[in-house]
């Protein structure tokens, strides 16, 4: 009797799981967690199996062709994650399981496109895109859909081939790419004889004196002195040699040749120098007795998460440190968090040089084959910690026993897209009452929704009210080492306290009417002087990219704009290039204008390029470095702008939000914010929390070490209430406030919102499919009795048009909206429960 398996295969919207049996060669290879290929219509498709059953739904299975891996790619407690994902984003299960699986090893079905020839349709009958598309399988032959769309961005290549089909241009077929990475193998060579039986043999080497001879002579002189198996690549390097010389000493029985599995490991050339743990602070040390219980399974409370509440640089990372010892101690597997790829160097070499041969890192910057290797290190156990992004959190650790969230209030946590959107911070919840791990939260800004939940559901919130004195050794090595003096001020010693930063609040209106027309203001400009002055380093902080925000003509007022995206374009100097930062578009400014010919065109605002520029000018001897997504885009950049820093190669450093994101810099004694209401205004609710929690956070990076700090914030709305407290420090103040606000509208956390939305190429038809789904989900409402949820829209969305397609919302607020659409078909449109942003 054959034996039926449950699978999730991979095909995007589809909702349901199939039953298929086992052939007779993979009876008793096959375990739930497996990876398999099954037929599906009439493509091959992936999926993973889900469990073993006793009878199908079905009176007639298909089989299970292929076994892609020999072990289990998802374990138990990650399939029961991916199915609590799937019920609260409602997305399909098999979304929510892709997202377990590393770079490289999810192949989804696609199709192979092949140009008809000689062409059954005349060149003026094809619209752009096809004949795009046609130009492109005339000159590389057969593609796959992915890989065309790929090639063509932003052409609507699916509907283009669509087309090309039904005209009889194009023929498909259903493919299944394999697997895009293995295991890396690399050659090995040893002697095969012992080293007296050389000699002997040395005359069919070569003729002597030759190149050959000598090559080869040197291949077995360095393989004498090796007692190992070495790689070729050695051997090469050491004799000059080739692959045809090694190949030539096998058959003279002199050496072995084999291959060897080597682990792409991208922490192998980072150092890490060993750390002893400081000693805790009264505060950390309470904190740590509370933890340290907890993963002992001392505590006879429910499961509940730990909310670390703690102000920036009151050593949080300390007690991230202790308890992953301690679930190391205990012999269990540990995952970091950490909001943004900018922080994973700093991060990580914390953590190595604590646990140095057990940590692996995981990024989208890693190359496909790092990510591989990590997976399977981290799933063999030759891994204990993982530290990394959200992406981090899906990583197969046999036996979890605690999750760490640094920053865990940082929208990057977020997924929105591709489907499934979902929260880390939620999905880490979910995964610790799975696993029964030791969830912890650490942030200085707690989002509202987070802090009242805590609140309400009296989850343990450990306080870390005070900043550390640290990095007292560090300055005066590096003050030493550069030939500075200073005057640190007297705080004590090590692990003593320091006070927050003093903010300084600057009316920039005030600053005009002085007749101060530079972005900086007289008091910036004074700390900046003082502090170059002193040797020390400055960071100046604002949340927008290029020299210019928009490009706009004089005379008729025209501004350029994305044609794919409809924002304005922003100037980017140094290539005199304008760059839509939503979808890449790039174009050259104009020497006239596009709508009424002047050569009137001008630019306006300012972006970090432009603060780069006006800081060389007014400070021309100062080393400036800028960190933003532009100057970041290749691998290890983040690193290289950070150690460079860090190494005082620099004496300020010019960035957009990845500043505000927990970086520990002892050097740094001022930060400038250039525009703190940048985002403020925008059309969401929470927009005000946002930029507390961003100045709050960069102005922490002010002030961590002996030399003190300040900072300056420089406004246009000194009175707004964000700004006024970020500049006090006042958590507790603003939480109060914006609760209170967020009461008054009914807004998170006093109801919950579902977010859809619809895109479309034609603006007509977008809003005509948001109209048609508003009165679908009316009906949905009141047929559920859903008298308590309200529905929003259907409007266009804040940004009208993205990417080329228009964008359609409707938004429903409530107690548990979600309930409403749970099993529904929704279609093509894009589903967001608990939504991080409206726009």
């Amino acid at each position: 009797m054959p034996l039926f398996v449950e699978v999730a295969v991979h095909v995007p919207g589809n909702t349901g799981t199939f039953d298929y049996h086992l052939p007779p060669e993979l009876e008793g290879q096959v375990q739930p967690g497996c990876l398999v290929v099954v037929p599906f219509g009439v493509q091959r498709v992936q999926g993973v199996v889900l469990r073993y059953i006793d009878t199908p739904a079905v009176p007639e299975t298909r089989p299970v062709e292929v076994l892609l891996d020999s072990l289990p790619v998802v374990t138990g407690a990650q399939m029961e994650l991916a199915q609590r994902l799937s019920d609260q984003t409602l997305t399909p299960l098999s979304a929510c399981l892709d997202l377990m699986l590393p770079a490289g090893i999810s192949q989804q079905a696609d199709r192979e496109y092949q140009l008809v020839e000689p062409l059954r349709v005349a060149d003026e009958e094809l619209k752009p895109a096809a004949r795009c598309i046609v130009q492109l399988l005339q000159e590389r032959g057969a593609l796959r859909g992915r890989q065309i769309e790929a090639s063509l961005p932003h052409r609507h290549a699916k509907e283009a081939l669509q087309g090309l089909v039904k005209q009889g241009a194009v023929i498909s077929r259903p493919v299944l790419p394999e697997p895009g990475v293995h295991p890396k193998l690399v050659r090995m060579v040893g002697l095969a004889c012992p080293p007296e039986e050389i000699e002997p043999k040395l005359s069919q080497i070569g003729r002597a004196g030759t190149p050959a001879y000598q090559r080869r002579k040197a291949m077995l002189d360095f393989l004498v002195r090796e007692p190992w198996l070495v790689e070729a690549a050695w051997v090469y390097a050491a004799s000059g040699g080739n692959l045809a010389d090694l190949r030539r000493l096998e058959e003279l029985g002199l050496v072995v040749l084999s291959e060897s599995e080597v682990w792409r490991d991208p922490l192998a050339q980072v150092e890490a120098p060993l750390q002893a743990p400081p000693k805790l602070t009264n505060g950390q040390a309470q904190v740590w007795s509370t933890l340290q219980a907890a993963l002992h399974g001392q505590t006879n409370e429910i499961w509940k998460p730990y909310m670390l509440h703690g102000v920036t640089g009151s050593g949080k990372t300390e007690i991230y440190l202790r308890a992953v010892q301690e679930a190391l101690l205990q012999g269990k597997q540990a995952l970091v968090l950490v909001p943004e790829i900018a922080l994973t160097p700093q991060t990580v070499r914390r953590f190595l040089g604590r646990f140095p041969g057990v940590v692996g890192l995981v990024h989208s910057q890693l190359s496909v084959g790092e990510r591989y290797d990590t997976w399977r290190r981290a799933r063999a156990g030759k891994l204990q910690v993982i530290v990394g992004p959200r992406s981090a959190l899906f990583t197969p650790f046999p036996n979890l026993g605690l999750i760490v969230l640094d920053e865990f209030h940082d929208s990057s946590y977020y997924q929105s897209e591709p489907a499934p959107a979902y929260s880390a911070a939620q999905a880490a919840l979910t995964y610790g009452r799975l696993t029964h791990s030791v969830v912890l939260l650490g942030s200085a800004t707690p989002s509202v929704e987070w802090m009242y939940t805590a609140q309400e559901k009296n989850w343990p919130v450990l306080a870390l009210p005070e900043r550390i004195m640290a990095h007292r050794q560090t300055v005066e090595a590096q003050l030493s080492r550069l030939g500075q003096k200073s005057d640190p001020v007297e705080v004590g010693s090590e692990g003593s306290f320091l006070p927050l930063p003093p903010v300084k609040i600057v009316d920039m209106r005030q600053e005009l009417k002085a007749g101060n027309r530079s972005m900086f203001s007289r008091a910036l400009q004074d700390a900046l002087t003082k502090t170059l002055d002193a040797g020390q380093q400055a960071i100046l902080f604002l949340n927008r990219l290029g020299s210019a925000t928009y490009v706009f003509c004089r005379d008729c007022g025209h501004t350029l704009r994305c044609p794919r995206c409809d924002r304005a374009l922003t100037l980017h100097s140094d290539a005199v290039m304008l760059v839509c930062h939503t979808c890449g578009y790039r174009r050259k400014k104009p020497e006239r204008c596009p709508n009424c010919g002047s050569a009137q065109i001008r630019d306006y605002g300012t972006g970090t390029e432009r603060v780069e520029q006006e800081v060389v000018k007014a400070f021309p001897k100062a080393r400036t470095l800028r960190w933003d997504s532009e100057t970041t885009r290749q691998k290890g950049s983040h690193d290289l702008v950070l150690s460079h820093f860090v190494s005082h190669r620099a004496d300020i450093l010019i960035g957009t939000q990845m500043l505000a994101k927990g970086l520990d810099l002892p050097l740094v004694t001022l930060v400038g914010v250039i525009l703190a209401e940048v985002g403020l205004h925008l059309d969401d609710f929470r927009a005000p929390e946002r930029t507390f929690q961003l100045l709050t956070q960069v102005a922490g990076r002010a002030g961590r070490s002996p030399l003190g700090g300040q900072v300056v914030l420089q406004t246009y709305q000194p009175e707004q209430y964000a700004i006024q407290m970020a500049a006090g420090h006042d958590y507790a103040g603003f939480y109060r406030r914006e609760l209170d606000a967020r009461r008054k509208i009914g807004y998170p956390p006093f109801s919950r919102l579902v977010r859809l939305e619809y895109r479309h190429a034609e603006a007509q038809k977008a809003q005509t499919a948001a109209q048609r789904m508003a009165v679908q989900v009316e009906d949905w409402l009141r047929e559920g009795g859903y008298d308590n949820t309200e529905l929003i829209g259907p409007a266009p969305s804040f940004f009208a048009k993205q990417n080329g397609l228009y964008r359609w919302q409707i938004v429903l607020r409530g107690p548990d909206p979600a309930a409403a659409l749970r099993g529904r078909n929704l279609g093509d449109w894009r589903v967001e429960v608990d939504p991080q942003s409206l726009l």
